[in-house]
């Protein structure tokens, strides 16, 4: 569910929507959602001062007072 949203939005935001691939690696304590996007997106996702994936990861933190799960978002060129 986290991972589809990540992956919805950031293909609003991106150039090359096509582009953009999330996997999920659940850990013990910690799932972390991996971004993958097109090079000439990353600057986008990411935001001036880190804006963007800051306000994702605020929405994001909303879950996990529901599921309990913490989450953390990294953004990679493909």
């Amino acid at each position: 569910m986290i991972a589809d949203f990540v992956a919805e939005f950031a293909k609003l935001i991106a150039l090359y929507p096509d582009d953009i691939k999330v996997e999920v690696n659940e850990g013990d304590e910690i799932t972390e959602i991996v971004l993958y996007a097109n090079q000439a997106d990353i600057g986008k996702l990411i935001g001036k001062s880190g804006k963007m994936i800051g306000a994702i990861k605020t929405v994001i933190s909303g879950c996990k007072a529901k599921d309990g799960v913490s989450y953390r978002i990294n953004v990679e060129a493909v």
